[in-house]
């Protein structure tokens, strides 16, 4: 069964992105908070969890009675929003992707048609259909004829779908770009991995591409890294 919900495990706690409605939603846990869901998703008790994380609180010199309060109030929010199961989670990597900076590389008229056939498809999925679906796009997407892309051919067509976000007079934040650059790779035969992710300082949401594990044509002035991905969507090989 394919998750609902979907985490980012950093150092510095725990970003859930729901996908069951509309956009979806993040929700960010600071490393106790992270472990009460880890614990609770895995089947324990909350109850369990919450005690268990107030003795090992109160060994460290803190307040019992303000730990507990703390904790059933996270559990409690976690509960109300249907966050206490377990979550899907990007494999593992030994390696750490290199942020390749958004740059002028040339695009063929084949890549500008093709990219605002890209951009048009991906606003039209935001648009009118919640993030669940647009995942399912994005799957069947990866799985059409292809090869992987090249970093090559991943800026190339980063800088095609640019071009046709210049020209479209509404808002094409991240996730719209993304996306418009996994569905175009996928209509020129290339493969990329789109990505969903957070970061925690400061907290953020992002959505990325990646080729050859590197991460494709981002801004210098406007994106903070290192984000831990909660999703990917790329073939299954």
């Amino acid at each position: 069964m394919t998750p609902l919900v979907y985490a980012a495990v950093t150092a510095n706690g725990v970003a859930l992105v729901d996908v069951r409605r509309g956009r979806g939603s993040w929700h960010f846990l600071d490393p106790i908070g992270a472990e009460l869901w880890s614990k609770a998703a895995a089947g324990q008790a909350t109850d369990e969890v919450v005690e268990d994380l107030v003795h090992t609180w109160q060994l460290r010199g803190a307040d019992p009675g303000q730990v507990r309060a703390d904790l059933r109030r996270v559990a409690a929010e976690l509960d109300r929003a249907g966050l206490l199961v377990s979550a899907g989670r990007p494999a593992l990597r030994a390696d750490t992707p290199v942020v390749r900076l958004a740059g002028a590389v040339g695009a063929s008229m084949r890549d500008q048609i093709a990219a605002q056939f890209g951009l048009a498809l991906a606003l039209v999925l935001l648009r009118c259909l919640p993030i669940r679906f647009i995942l399912v796009a994005a799957r069947a997407a990866s799985r059409l004829p292809g090869r992987p892309a090249t970093i090559s051919d991943a800026e190339r067509l980063h800088t095609a779908v640019r071009r046709a976000t210049c020209a479209w007079p509404g808002r094409a934040a991240c996730l719209e770009e993304s996306l418009a650059l996994h569905l175009t790779a996928a209509l020129t035969g290339r493969r990329v991995r789109w990505v969903l992710g957070a970061s925690f300082v400061p907290r953020n949401a992002h959505a990325w591409v990646e080729a050859q594990d590197a991460i494709i044509g981002q801004d210098a002035a406007d994106r903070v890294w290192p984000y831990a991905a909660a999703l990917q969507v790329e073939h299954p090989n």
